[in-house]
């Protein structure tokens, strides 16, 4: 005899017509509300991976992951502790740099913030130079006093490559006539667009030893790191820190947009809750159909216990026919949830060119795109969820299957 027998019943009971097609159709809802619910977990935590990805890569696209700054004074040496910190494990690049803050005057004013960089190391551990909406990053040659801004920025001085913005930066010389900034005239020879708000408005870049001669800085105020983990950003500035030696400061890009990512994290998880809510709805749907199957069935159930099954294997049957409806809904949400993750931004595309609406409003939003990033791992965590929900709701209908008194069932037999 096939075994075990609980398996061969059960899929005897999910091959056979139902003489009830009542039970037959809430058994299709709830294999399709597992399906929906998959489906929609699924797409909606690809959603939220593209956003925290996009977030990510637009803003360590211009933050380098580490900084180390001198706490009294600059980096001395900094060809060396670029080398040293190139040794280091998970380290990809470094780059030294000078910042200030400093006000700038073009047809309008404006206050920036000003950062002194080497445009070969730069390129290494930023993206800026990946983002030139006009001229290039390496017009920032020493002495020809050359200025990149970003686009917003540009605007909002009114001017454009080729036109000369003045910056005047502290501190104030003190000269017979009283107190004046030092000042210097630059040429904008670049403009960038990073998709980064802060950073196209508020930051201009020039070579490095123009900052140093303008801000009377002897090295650079520190060095920038692009690292293969962000993750790992605080530890590998700790220890390039400790073999510099001196007083250094370190800083990491989760520092400063922690928020951005915790609020992320904490959206995906508020979302994942909710729609595992919906699919664990649609799973316990399955209850309701396995209870009328029960009472349909008394006769079939008191048939096998009088002939010696025991409670657990009559159990079993209707925990497999339950999980059944559970796998193949689950399946069928899976396969759906993944092709509309993969392709969750052309039918957007497609909806938002056919009908000419936009959902995302590049004026008002910061991305404004729907991204989409599917990730395996979810796609396995998801499935293995509803799978959990549906064997949960096949358990109390079981139960009550194998407490099937058979003399009572077979009583108006």
């Amino acid at each position: 005899m096939f075994r075990p027998l609980s398996l061969f019943v059960g899929l005897r009971y999910v091959r056979a017509k139902r003489r009830n097609r009542f039970i037959s159709f809430i058994s299709l809802v709830s294999m399709l509300g597992i399906a929906v619910g998959v489906t929609a977990l699924i797409a909606v935590i690809s959603v939220m991976n593209g956003f925290d990805h996009e977030l990510r890569d637009r803003i360590l696209g211009v933050v380098a992951e580490t900084t180390i700054s001198g706490v009294e004074g600059g980096v001395r040496d900094w060809p060396r502790a670029v080398r040293l910190a190139q040794s280091i494990p998970h380290v990809i690049a470094a780059a030294p740099y000078v910042e200030h803050e400093a006000y700038l005057q073009g047809q309008r004013a404006q206050g920036a913030v000003i950062r002194g960089v080497l445009p070969s190391y730069e390129q290494r551990v930023t993206s800026i130079g990946r983002h030139m909406v006009q001229g290039s990053l390496d017009s920032l040659a020493p002495g020809r006093w050359n200025i990149v801004l970003g686009r917003d920025l540009a605007l909002m001085l009114g001017v454009t490559v080729g036109d000369h913005v003045v910056v005047y930066v502290p501190p104030i010389s003190v000269t017979p006539i009283g107190g004046l900034p030092r000042l210097r005239r630059f040429t904008v020879s670049g403009i960038f667009a990073a998709g980064n708000e802060q950073y196209d408005a508020g930051l201009a870049e020039i070579n490095m030893q123009d900052a140093e001669k303008l801000y009377q800085q002897n090295g650079p105020t520190g060095i920038r790191l692009k690292l293969d983990n962000p993750f790992r950003a605080y530890e590998v500035g700790r220890d390039l820190a400790q073999k510099l030696g001196g007083l250094y400061a370190v800083s990491t890009w989760m520092d400063s947009h922690s928020n951005f990512f915790k609020a992320i994290a904490m959206e995906k998880k508020v979302m994942f809750i909710i729609l595992s809510l919906i699919v664990a709805v649609a799973a316990f749907n399955l209850v309701s159909t396995l209870v009328m199957l029960v009472t349909d069935k008394q006769a079939d159930i008191a048939i096998l216990r009088t002939l010696g099954t025991r409670p657990r294997t009559v159990m079993g049957v209707f925990v497999v026919q339950g999980m059944i409806s559970g796998i193949i809904g689950t399946l069928i949400g899976a396969v759906c949830g993944v092709l509309l993750a993969v392709n969750l931004p052309g039918i957007v595309d497609w909806i938002q060119r056919v009908f000419h609406v936009q959902f995302l409003s590049p004026e008002v939003y910061y991305i404004s795109n729907v991204p989409s990033r599917l990730e395996w791992r979810d796609v396995g965590w998801i499935t293995a969820l509803a799978l959990v929900f549906s064997l949960l709701a096949t358990l109390y209908p079981a139960w009550r299957a194998a407490r099937t008194q058979p003399a009572e069932a077979l009583r108006y037999e």
